[in-house]
């Protein structure tokens, strides 16, 4: 099991940094993470809920968005559905449903209780279309990232002993073969 907080913590923000000089996001855009802590200390999927775990890759992640200025938004496990943390002013400004639920460890995820403990005004929402984001040991993030999702290989492919994916998303293409794209908006 992987334990030295420090390296974490490095490689957290490291894989962060990574996806977002890729990903180009715009300022106050959201960047969507899944963690599970579990498979960061090298345990299974959800049989390993590790707070000081949370702490650290929260802490490197975060770090990492702030520097950018963009939003971070933390997906909780499947016991909240999925649902997002994210500062309440992310969610004003995208219009997003509030709903009412403070995440636990074993309810919502460690990661997502490292959010809402570290935000300003953090709030709980259903649904959210991230511009980018990072699933840490394979917790599902696609339902919260835009509908054209492109993946994105980053040379930080681990936190801990967790596997991570990476996405960026882009505008839709539409109109056929004789239409001109403005290849900025990729």
């Amino acid at each position: 099991m992987t334990t030295d907080m420090t390296i974490i913590g490095e490689e957290a923000y490291r894989a962060a940094k990574e996806l977002l000089e890729v990903a180009n996001l715009d300022e106050h855009d959201i960047f969507v993470v899944g963690c599970s802590t579990s498979e960061v200390g090298g345990a299974g999927i959800g049989t390993y809920s590790s707070p000081e775990l949370a702490e650290v890759v929260f802490g490197g992640i975060y770090q990492a968005t702030q520097e950018a200025g963009v939003y971070l938004a933390a997906q909780c496990c499947e016991h909240l559905n999925r649902a997002i943390i994210i500062e309440k002013a992310a969610a004003k400004q995208y219009g997003y449903d509030m709903v009412n639920v403070v995440p636990q460890p074993k309810a919502g995820g460690s990661f997502a209780t490292a959010a809402y403990k570290a935000f300003e005004h953090p709030v709980a929402v259903e649904h959210i279309k991230a511009h980018a984001g990072m699933d840490i040991g394979d917790t599902l993030i696609g339902m919260h990232l835009r509908d054209v999702a492109v993946p994105v290989r980053i040379r930080t492919g681990q936190i801990g002993d967790a596997h991570v994916v990476c996405a960026r998303t882009r505008a839709k293409y539409i109109g056929g073969e004789r239409a001109m794209y403005d290849e900025s908006l990729n």
